[in-house]
């Protein structure tokens, strides 16, 4: 029953900070809830939703879940790895913030507060409305660009609404705003969210095609990112981005990224090659780092999830075995490409969808797991594939870990 995807780890961290919060809730009832009650709640439930998708700080988590020695119970291990659930935290945080200011809403409402407050009260109710139902994931997965759009803009607005709000509440608390500890939070929520802005720069790229299908991206402008990590890139920094696993090869400065056609923006990257684009942020860890948890892991990847799996396997600091299952390698990557891979992984699974047809993947990464012994499988695919492995091997008793697509 714990392994059903109802009760995956991302949800299970949604559930106790609604739990916190309704702790803190009951707590305070008592007494009844006051305005500035409501306020602090609202800021510390926000600032946890802003915080725990700061890149330093997912980069932290990772450090601190990987740290567990393999020789740590499987069973403790097992859950250290699915670090990468984060996000429950943050949409836990963003929709308790939500409720919070709508109570605190009604309470200024009802008790008539200054029109100024009000105002920007109900500009911020507003703003919170549109960012909490374009992220449901229907809307999101449907109008992806527009809700990258609304949560970049309208999350910024939201910010500058919040320290006018905030500045209101203390002043009319016959407080000063440099004493204030909601003032500090907010810079510091303010600071995080300027950080990744505050690096962004434009670099030179080498673009090869090996086909229609896939762009192979070279960067070496002095940054040689860690094997496992992704960075964000743009053409046009204000209105979209898009994340690619790192591929650094040992011993040369630089890296690579994989960008296979997947919609409009990576087609266009594909058929019109950039000769720069943007950066901006530092590189982040992504869901594959936690492989050092484990004594032996299999790789599970289907078409150009090959890229995320690629720099672990020729990093090679936990014994793998590679599952690819791809239509027509050679001819969609290229020979270069795949002879790097075969050489990293000679005994490596590469199933020709072409020749041979889909397979049962959850069979074929079961069988790899049963031959080499492995203690867990990492999948790198599309979002039905990936659970449909993930939850599959989870319920045999078999960690497994896949991307969740919450961003």
């Amino acid at each position: 029953m714990l392994k059903h995807p109802l009760l995956m780890h991302y949800n299970r961290l949604i559930a106790l900070v609604v739990l916190v919060n309704l702790i803190v809730a009951g707590a305070a009832a008592p007494g009844g809830i006051d305005p500035r009650t409501c306020a602090d709640a609202v800021l510390v439930n926000l600032a946890l939703a802003v915080l725990i998708r700061q890149q330093y700080v997912i980069n932290a988590l990772f450090r601190v879940a990987t740290a567990a020695p393999v020789s740590w119970p499987l069973r403790l291990r097992w859950t250290l790895g699915k670090v990468y659930h984060f996000g429950g935290l943050h949409v836990g945080g963003a929709l308790c913030g939500t409720v919070w200011f709508t109570t605190l809403l009604v309470q200024l409402a009802v008790q008539g507060a200054d029109p100024a407050l009000l105002a920007v009260s109900y500009a911020v109710a507003v703003l919170l409305g549109v960012l909490v139902v374009t992220a449901l994931p229907p809307v999101r997965g449907r109008f992806h660009n527009v809700f990258e759009r609304i949560h970049r803009f309208g999350g910024w607005a939201a910010l500058v609404l919040f320290w006018w709000h905030t500045l209101l509440l203390v002043h009319g608390d016959g407080r000063s705003a440099f004493t204030a500890p909601q003032t500090w939070l907010l810079a510091l929520v303010t600071f995080s969210v300027a950080l990744p802005w505050l690096r962004l720069r434009k670099v030179p790229v080498s673009v090869k095609r090996p086909s229609s299908h896939v762009a192979l991206v070279s960067f070496d402008h002095g940054h040689t990112p860690f094997a496992g990590s992704s960075t964000a890139i743009s053409r046009r920094p204000l209105w979209e981005w898009h994340s690619f696993a790192n591929v650094p090869a040992p011993g040369r400065s630089g890296f690579r990224l994989t960008v296979s056609r997947a919609g409009d923006w990576t087609g266009s990257f594909i058929d019109e090659a950039p000769e720069h684009v943007w950066v901006k942020g530092i590189t982040t860890a992504g869901v594959a780092n936690i492989e050092t948890l484990f004594t032996k892991v299999v790789y599970v990847a289907t078409g150009s999830g090959i890229g995320p799996c690629l720099p672990h396997l020729l990093a090679a600091e936990v014994p793998a075995r590679l599952v690819w299952v791809t239509r027509s390698p050679r001819e969609t990557y290229g020979d270069a490409l795949v002879e790097e891979i075969l050489t990293a992984q000679p005994d490596a699974t590469v199933w020709d969808t072409s020749a041979r047809g889909k397979p049962d993947m959850v069979r074929l990464a079961y069988e790899a797991r049963q031959e080499c012994g492995a203690e867990a499988v990492i999948c790198i695919s599309n979002k039905h594939v990936t659970w449909k492995v993930v939850h599959g091997l989870e319920r045999l008793g078999i960690p497994a870990y896949g991307a969740i697509w919450d961003s």
